[in-house]
């Protein structure tokens, strides 16, 4: 009976949870990429220009525009990542600044960290916002995903085309 019960147990999560080989989820999650890319392609920045959306570039050195989507969730974040901790704290802080900006173009409250660390020990700081309960690996759930990036996508677009000169300042 026990034997029964396991063996169920581990048959629903295999149906629930399908297991990928390395090559599989590599390539959902370049196509997923590829995807997002074409559907945004014809959409302009906030200046009215063409942009390569997937690696969005803010022009400043060490201040990244992130997305990234996995088998549970999905975050989009602006990422200080300076070596020097006071031109980082600098950096955050004139974001700070900026918070209300922010969230008027993005229609929400994002979660303020200055001080992220990540598994293998890199250490920097992050403003970001996230949604739970999609996976990259379910093709069903990207249209959820794309309505997510491009939503925080197009108001970091439009916030930064605002504030990006307020770091030539900086540097």
């Amino acid at each position: 009976m026990f034997f029964r019960r396991v063996a169920l147990v581990i048959s629903i999560n295999l149906y629930l949870c399908p297991m990928y080989k390395k090559h599989e989820v590599s390539k959902l999650k370049q196509e997923f990429w590829t995807s997002f890319g074409k559907y945004m392609a014809p959409v302009p920045s906030a200046e009215g220009e063409y942009i390569n959306w997937i690696n969005y570039k803010t022009g400043e050195k060490f201040l990244y525009f992130r997305k990234d989507a996995d088998r549970r969730d999905a975050i989009v974040a602006i990422e200080c990542q300076h070596p020097d901790l006071q031109i980082r704290k600098q950096h955050f802080q004139l974001l700070g600044q900026f918070r209300e900006l922010l969230e008027t173009h993005a229609g929400e409250s994002w979660i303020w960290e200055d001080k992220h660390t990540t598994a293998d020990g890199k250490e920097f700081s992050r403003i970001f916002t996230s949604i739970s309960g999609v996976s990259v690996l379910n093709t069903a759930d990207w249209p959820t995903l794309i309505s997510f990036f491009k939503k925080n996508s197009i108001a970091f677009d439009a916030f930064w085309a605002e504030v990006k000169y307020a770091f030539e300042a900086l540097r």
